[in-house]
């Protein structure tokens, strides 16, 4: 709504998409699991979290795997490939199976390749439907809600999904065996370069050699490198997938953005820093008593920290009178936002969160990966799958820009002043924003969550945005926002030069 210091990040799993807002919950099937545990057991928790306490009780899932034979590569072979990607998150296999298309030999490395992803995606469906992996939703809420305040609702006739974590990751494995790309258990530790191929050497004591390394880990990874500071705004957020008593939501409308504070009635010191910092709840209903509840910092500079965070979700579901019986799943998400983009072109290729394509605003990231991997594996196929076999410091500069054109690039830079805008509001301006953005023609909100504005368009929506928001929010921005305006116009030049 995920490079960080590696040591900050360690504490987190970093939600890969995160969603914009948070990231939706697990690989369960839509309908209720069945779930078990001994009377004994569950009979505390009732009692235990009938006040809204739910801290101490620890989720009952525990990380699965594919149940899959994948092509491993075997060290008697030639260690030799046209791509080696590092890791194999939704990034990194989609980019695999996009470039093995064009027979381009790809070995994907990674410690635990069947591993299920840690965090939770939710994406609007209308993203996956043109993306063909629609099938991959295994939840769709017809319609999504933000409550501005107790006593404004915005209803948005846009549906929202949950990904099935299984079935894209097993969506995405499918054509691997005949595309023949190779997998390999391992963690990188160090890569490599020379003039027209580079060597990445693992934990194991293996080396592997490609004409093009492409980083798909975590944000923490140090391979890829950066001429600026990194200047990130950070969400943060805490989500359970919880069995509850009871809840008040409806069970066709996912809550995208819940900005209440009533529960903080009776606790002056969080209400005042709420209203200072806020945070919101995020909340996907499957059924009455199935709900993935996640309370979020949208952006914040420091990042806000982790055990307010649990708090201010402690004080609102006791308010809203939610009583946790077990917490099957939980959530903890880090994941920076905005900030320069890596240097262009560098040694290294990055797709997914690394690379900086996480939206600067929302968080959101998956189906924007999921959307531009083809791009970046027909500049890949340009330069590897042709008999000319470009390679070197020309390959870098296309696969680069391939992700990263001028456009996209100056769009982004609009979108950091979006953040940075963001990061100046307090509840009440927060508030007053969303209630003007989802006032929006559908066009504009829809185009900027998904990353689909031109430039000349978001010029558009900035325009309508103003226009639509009240007096109070107009003399809001102008007087917190010339200095990230001045900022995102200088950035803009120096992207043009």
């Amino acid at each position: 709504m995920g490079t960080l210091v590696g040591p900050v990040l360690s504490a987190f799993t970093t939600s890969k998409d995160r969603p914009l807002f948070p990231s939706p919950t697990a690989s369960l099937p839509s309908s209720k699991p069945h779930l078990t545990t001994s009377r004994k057991i569950h009979h505390h928790e009732i009692n235990t979290s009938r006040f809204g306490n739910f801290l101490h009780l620890k989720p009952e899932s525990k990380p699965g795997c594919l149940d899959s034979d994948l092509p491993w590569f075997n060290p008697s072979d030639r260690p030799c490939f046209d791509v080696i990607i590092i890791g194999t998150g939704p990034g990194g296999l989609r980019l695999a199976e996009q470039v093995s298309q064009y027979g381009i030999k790809v070995c994907c490395v990674d410690p635990s390749p069947l591993s299920f992803w840690p965090n939770n995606y939710g994406v609007w469906v209308d993203e996956f439907e043109s993306l063909g992996l629609v099938e991959c939703l295994d939840k769709i809420w017809p319609m999504t809600c933000v409550y501005i305040d107790d006593h404004k609702t915005k209803y948005l006739d846009r549906p929202y999904g949950r990904v099935s974590r299984k079935i894209l990751k097993t969506k995405l494995l499918e054509n691997y065996v005949s595309n023949s790309v190779k997998f390999h258990k391992a963690k990188v530790w160090q890569v490599k370069h020379e003039e027209f191929e580079s060597t990445i050497q693992c934990d194991d004591g293996s080396e592997l050699k490609a004409s093009l390394i492409v980083d798909a880990s975590d944000f923490s990874s140090s391979f890829i490198e950066y001429d600026k500071p990194r200047n990130y705004g950070y969400q943060i957020a805490h989500g359970i997938l919880a069995e509850v008593d009871s809840h008040p939501f409806d069970l066709d409308k996912m809550v995208l953005m819940d900005w209440r504070d009533s529960h903080l009635g009776n606790e002056p010191y969080f209400r005042v820093n709420n209203s200072k910092l806020a945070t919101f709840l995020y909340a996907m209903p499957f059924d009455s008593n199935l709900i993935f509840l996640e309370e979020t910092s949208l952006v914040s500079r420091p990042v806000l920290s982790y055990s307010e965070i649990k708090r201010r979700m402690e004080a609102r579901l006791r308010h809203l009178g939610i009583r946790v019986r077990r917490v099957i799943e939980d959530e903890k998400c880090l994941i920076p936002m905005g900030g320069p983009l890596p240097r262009i072109p560098q040694n290294v290729m990055a797709i997914g969160g690394i690379s900086r394509v996480v939206h600067p605003s929302t968080g959101y990231m998956v189906a924007q990966t999921m959307a531009l991997a083809p791009l970046v594996a027909e500049a890949i196929a340009e330069c590897l799958g042709s008999t000319r076999m470009i390679r070197g410091r020309p390959l870098y500069h296309k696969v680069w820009n391939g992700l990263w054109p001028i456009e996209r690039r100056l769009s982004r830079e609009f979108c950091c002043f979006g953040m940075e805008t963001l990061l100046k509001l307090d509840l009440v301006g927060t508030r007053n924003f969303f209630e003007a953005f989802f006032d929006l023609d559908p066009y504009y909100w829809h185009g900027f969550l998904s990353s689909r504005l031109s430039l000349h368009e978001l010029a558009s929506f900035s325009l309508s945005l103003f226009g639509h928001a009240s007096n109070s929010s107009r003399l809001d921005i102008m007087s917190k926002c010339p200095v990230p305006l001045v900022r995102m116009l200088g950035n803009l030049a120096l992207q043009v030069i």
